[in-house]
């Protein structure tokens, strides 16, 4: 008897092992921070071990479910706190490179830029988006994670789909090009040079910088290619020295700073008409658990 327990704890084990990246994928969707979204598949693991598991038809739809509901109920309390988040809030960036297979799951598909159109829908609305356009339930699960009816939740999704597509198509870009003008904008914003920013910067960009209230960023959006252009120049006599590193972030082209050998800023360009029109910069420490570590030298 004892033996089969083990048996069943063993195997239950290993199947939220073998989910636990899908898991943070979702709740990552949802939060829109790594470190939130991994204490919630943690929570759901534990729900799980105090629960009678062999009365659980589909362990796997019980997990995505709980999961859910546990990261539903965090961003319904984070929304609260980040209204008196010092600073603009941006999410907090995946790398994904070289390795997708080492990232959250399915970080290519929660763009950067889908992520901050994200942040404008409702609780509601990004959860049912996420769990059926992105990560593929159906609809009556859906429902059965949220707690509501599979008609609210088809109108839920299509209202957040609407909003997605509207906000998303300025931005689809050729990846190539994505990151030719990436790899230019760290040549120029690494060396100050106004001119080249000018040339990359759409007149109406907006930079949008995120310090958390605990490093030096700009507490409200710098709009207009000159704003921009004189704002970075500055950055990079203040602090020379920098390394840029060209990676991927949530499977777009994106630009880590290191200074001092710690990550410093990661910069994610938003891309419209061969020019610049948003540069999204994580600044806050706190924000870097997604980023790889860098190799010892």
């Amino acid at each position: 008897m004892n033996e089969q327990k083990h048996d069943a704890k063993a195997e239950l084990a290993e199947t939220y092992q073998s989910l636990r990246p899908r898991l943070v994928g979702v709740a990552y969707g949802l939060l829109g921070t790594v470190t939130e979204a991994e204490d919630a598949v943690q929570e759901a693991w534990i729900r799980l071990q105090n629960s009678d598991a062999e009365r659980i038809e589909d362990v796997t739809a019980w997990l995505v479910t709980t999961t859910s509901r546990l990261a539903l109920d965090m961003l319904r309390s984070v929304r609260r706190k980040r209204e008196s988040y010092v600073g603009p809030w941006l999410p907090e960036p995946v790398e994904t490179a070289p390795d997708p297979a080492d990232s959250l799951s399915l970080a290519d598909s929660l763009s950067w830029a889908m992520l901050v159109v994200l942040e404008t829908l409702s609780p509601a609305e990004r959860a049912a988006f996420v769990l059926h356009d992105v990560f593929s339930l159906s609809f009556p699960e859906v429902g059965k994670a949220l707690g509501r009816s599979t008609e609210s939740c088809r109108k839920l999704a299509a209202r957040a789909r609407a909003h997605v597509r509207e906000r998303r198509t300025r931005f689809d870009v050729d990846p190539g090009e994505h990151r030719r003008i990436t790899e230019a904008f760290a040549r120029a914003a690494g060396e100050g040079d106004l001119d080249a920013l000018m040339d990359l910067l759409a007149p109406d960009a907006v930079l949008t910088t995120d310090g958390g209230g605990v490093v030096r960023a700009a507490l409200n959006p710098i709009e207009g290619a000159a704003n921009i252009a004189r704002f970075l120049a500055g950055v990079a006599a203040k602090y020379p020295g920098g390394e840029n590193r060209l990676t991927l972030i949530n499977g777009e082209p994106a630009l880590a700073v290191v200074q001092g050998g710690e990550n410093n800023t990661v910069f994610h360009l938003g891309i419209a008409d061969g020019r610049i029109a948003t540069v999204d910069a994580v600044r806050n420490p706190s924000k870097f658990h997604g980023l790889r570590p860098r190799p010892e030298k």
